[in-house]
Formats: structure tokens, C-alpha cells, sequence
């Protein structure tokens, strides 16, 4: 029988009865994944711009021109990309925990490394660079794992959250590291973060495990492909296939009698600490690390790559060219004044988050009713109608 929500919507993808399955977990363990990852990734995000505000400081500090301060956030981006297209085919294949663990440890390290590069120009720009490798994953893989967390119905406001945690930490950056170094210097913006991770990084060791799960692909009604008829079987093609009493409508995100036969699973547990608890998928790492390359020439992926690489590139680009601007005349203003210019964009990453939290999952949940319960992917394209007045 399919399994449906209190509202009476079909589960998308279908839970199994493994208690490790992470769709069987209740929703505040869930959520508090999800709380530390948003928590890790709103330090990752200040990564990228975290000398914006410096630039002056910078420049003057190591007496090296503009365009080699500017390096520091550029092999910072390399080490983002280069590790993204390791670490994405390698959470394919293993999970997402041991390289959240992983980025946890580089990011420290790299931060403490970068504060005590002190007038070691080349340390610091090499520093930068595996601050890019750590904050790769949680760039890469939060919005992941919601996936792994959640059903398609309920995923839209928490999406909304991990977006905030990125791009909106990453605008209210500036505005704290600039007043930041004024008062006590640069290298404190770097050991600060070495500081926070530290401080959060038992939380990831402990209440972060694995999300990815391997249930049956004939579950996962999101993505799974018949092969007799290599035709996608999506929710409304399942029900209409499937006689009425084979659509179950229950209380609660899983049958009476299953959940009965389901044990709770332990807040922690030893299997839930290891980093690695087997693979994820028969596909050989190689295949998976070459798979993005035909994907450049899908039309619809490529214009999310481009969108989402506009977001990212502009929130990093503007980081640079702010601070030639604000720097120079005729404003001359200084790293706090300049890291105050960012406040406008925070501002908007808010109201941008209330407005997809509020419109993702009740919009999406108003259309599945008007579709006879029947979730399907493209009711989320309503939201694209604000990015198209705003953007």
C-alpha cells in the first residue's frame, strides 16, 4: 500500500520498514540535522567573503597590489570547485557523514592557519584554499541531505532555510568582519571561525548521521525509472495504476502496523558514529566523478547550473569589486563602512527566505489537493514567478 501524510498526500519517495531509513526518523530528529547543518553552513558561508570588508587592510598590510589581494578569494573559489567535483561523486558512493566530518577538521585547521599566517603572503593564500576544500561539501551536499531527510512535500521551507544559512550568511559576513578587524584586527576574523567550528564540530560527531539511505529503487517514487518500460514513474502514474485500496491514507507518515514493527531509533548510536557504514550505490566512483559532463548539454540542467552559478559567482564577485569601489574615491570609505554595504543584501536573503518559506510547501500542498492528492515536481515552478520580478 502507498503510504500518505495526515493531509492525505501520497509519500514521495515511499518510507521502507527499516528503522535506519532516514525518512522513518520522527521529524524534530530530522530537524535537528538539519539545525546543524544550517549552523555549520552559515560558518562555511562566511568563508568566501571573508576579507571583502579587508581589502584595504589587506593590501596595506602585505603592500601587495589590489589584484593579489584579490587572489585570496580567488584560489579560495579553485579549492570550492576542486573539491565540489571530488567530494560530490564520493557522497554518491559512501554518504555525505565522513566528508561533513572531513570539512568539519579542514576548515579549523585552515582557519587557525590562516590567522597565524600573520605577513606570510603565500601561507595565507594557500590557507584559503583548503577553506575552500572544507566549506565545499556544505556548499555542495546540505540541500542534499535534505533530500535524504525529507518527502517532496516537505522539503520546500527547509531548502528556504539551508539557501538563508548559505547566502545569507555569507552577505552579514562583511558586516561583522569589518567593524571586527577595526577593532582587533584581521586574523581574528579567521581564528573566530576556527573557534565556532570547534565549538559546533561534537554536534556533527554526534547528532549528524548519515543521511544518505539505500531502500529499493521501486521506493523512491522520485526518481525511479522502470526498466521493462524505461519510462519515469511518478506519483500520478503510480496511483492511476494502482487499484483504490492500494493507496493507503493514514495518520501519520507511516501505517499503524508498520510502525509498529518498526523499532525507534537511538539518539546516538555506535553504527551512527562511524563516518563510513557502507555503499551507497553499485556505480563505480570514476563514472559518477565523469557523469556531469553529458549533463552540460540538458537544457534544464544547465539552466540551474547557471542560476545557481550566478548566485554563488555574484555573491563572491561582489565581495571583491565592492571594496574597490567603496575604497577609492570619491567615498573613501573604510573596511567597516564598506562591510556595512552588505547589510541591504542580508536584508533581502531574509525577506527572500520568508517569502519561499511561506509560499514553498503551503503552495505546493494547496496544488496537490487541487491534483487529488497527487504531488508532482512542477508546482514548485511558481516560486520562480518572485525570482523573476526581484532577480
Amino acid at each position: 500500500k502507498l503510504k500518505t501524510s495526515k493531509e492525505g498526500v501520497i509519500l514521495v519517495p515511499q518510507p521502507s520498514n527499516d528503522s535506519k531509513d532516514p525518512l522513518n526518523l520522527p521529524l524534530w530528529r530530522r530537524d535537528l540535522i538539519t539545525a546543524i547543518l544550517c549552523l555549520w553552513s552559515v560558518i562555511a558561508s562566511t568563508l568566501s567573503p571573508l576579507i571583502a570588508a579587508n581589502t584595504l587592510t589587506l593590501t596595506l598590510y602585505f603592500r601587495r597590489p589590489f589584484n593579489e589581494i584579490a587572489l585570496l578569494t580567488g584560489y579560495h573559489v579553485l579549492g570550492v570547485g576542486i573539491a565540489g567535483f571530488i567530494f560530490v561523486p564520493s557522497a554518491r558512493v559512501w554518504g555525505k557523514r565522513h566528508l561533513y566530518l572531513l570539512g568539519t577538521l579542514i576548515i579549523i585547521i585552515s582557519s587557525i592557519w590562516g590567522g597565524a599566517s600573520n605577513h606570510n603572503f603565500k601561507s595565507l593564500m594557500a590557507a584559503r584554499f583548503f577553506q575552500g576544500v572544507g566549506l565545499a561539501p556544505f556548499e555542495a551536499l546540505v540541500n542534499a541531505s535534505v533530500g535524504d531527510l525529507y518527502f517532496v512535500h516537505e522539503r520546500g521551507k527547509r531548502m528556504a532555510l539551508t539557501n538563508l544559512s548559505l547566502f545569507g550568511g555569507a552577505f552579514f559576513t562583511p558586516v561583522i568582519v569589518g567593524k571586527l578587524t577595526a577593532s582587533i584586527g584581521w586574523q581574528w576574523s579567521f581564528y573566530f571561525i576556527a573557534i565556532f567550528g570547534a565549538l559546533l564540530f561534537p554536534l556533527v560527531v554526534l547528532l549528524v548521521p548519515e543521511t544518505a539511505y539505500r531502500r529499493d529503487d521501486s521506493l523512491n517514487t522520485d526518481t525511479y525509472i522502470n526498466d521493462k518500460r524505461d519510462s519515469y514513474e511518478s506519483g500520478h502514474e503510480l496511483k492511476s495504476k494502482l487499484p483504490n485500496d492500494s493507496v493507503e491514507h493514514s495518520g501519520s507518515a507511516i501505517d499503524g502496523d508498520a510502525a509498529q514493527t518498526i523499532p525507534k531509533q537511538p539518539l546516538i548510536t555506535r553504527e551512527g558514529l562511524m563516518p563510513f557504514n557502507g555503499r551507497k550505490t553499485d556505480e563505480s566512483f570514476g563514472k559518477l566523478l565523469l557523469r556531469p559532463f553529458p549533463l552540460f548539454f540538458h537544457p534544464g540542467i544547465l539552466m540551474m547550473m547557471l542560476i545557481q552559478g550566478m548566485m554563488i559567482g555574484w555573491t563572491v564577485l561582489i565581495g571583491i569589486v565592492l571594496a574597490a569601489i567603496m575604497l577609492g574615491p570619491p567615498l573613501f570609505f573604510d573596511e567597516v563602512k564598506t562591510g556595512y554595504m552588505y547589510t541591504g543584501a542580508f536584508i533581502g536573503a531574509l525577506l527572500g527566505f520568508l517569502l519561499a518559506g511561506v509560499l514553498s510547501d503551503s503552495s505546493a500542498k494547496w496544488m496537490t489537493r487541487l491534483n487529488k492528492g497527487i504531488y508532482e515536481p512542477e508546482f514548485r515552478l511558481i516560486l520562480v514567478i518572485p525570482q523573476l520580478i526581484f532577480g
